[in-house]
C-alpha cells in the first residue's frame, strides 16, 4: 500500500479511536447508537491505552466507515443547490427517518 495512504490511514484511525472514546466515556448508551457497536466493544475502545491505540491505529484497515450508504439517502443531502432553511430541514428530517429505519430494521 502507497505510504502516503498509510499515514492518512493512520490519522483517520486514530482520530476515530480518540473520537469513540470521548463520546463512550460522555455517555455510554448514546455512543452505542452513534458509533454502531456492541456495548462490549465500546468498553474495549474505551480502555485502550494510549500505546494501544497507536498500535491499532497503524494498521492498514481503515476503522470507520460512511454511515450513511444509501444513495437516497446522499441524494437528499446534496439535492438543494441554493440554501434554504426550510427545505434543508425538510431534506435533514427526512434522511434521518430513512436512516432511523435502516438502524431499526434487523441486521
Amino acid at each position: 500500500m502507497n505510504s502516503q495512504y498509510q499515514k492518512v490511514i493512520r490519522e483517520a484511525n486514530m482520530a476515530y479511536l480518540n473520537m469513540a472514546q470521548k463520546f463512550i466515556r460522555q455517555d455510554m448508551k448514546s455512543a452505542l447508537e452513534i458509533l454502531g457497536m456492541s456495548q462490549d466493544a465500546a468498553e474495549l475502545i474505551m480502555n485502550l491505552s494510549e500505546g494501544q491505540k497507536t498500535n491499532i491505529a497503524a494498521s492498514e484497515i481503515l476503522l470507520c466507515r460512511f454511515g450513511v450508504t444509501d444513495d437516497m439517502v446522499w441524494k437528499l443531502l446534496t439535492s438543494h443547490p441554493i440554501p434554504k432553511p426550510e427545505a434543508e430541514k425538510a431534506t435533514q428530517l427526512l434522511a434521518d427517518i430513512l436512516l432511523a429505519g435502516r438502524f431499526a430494521m434487523p441486521g
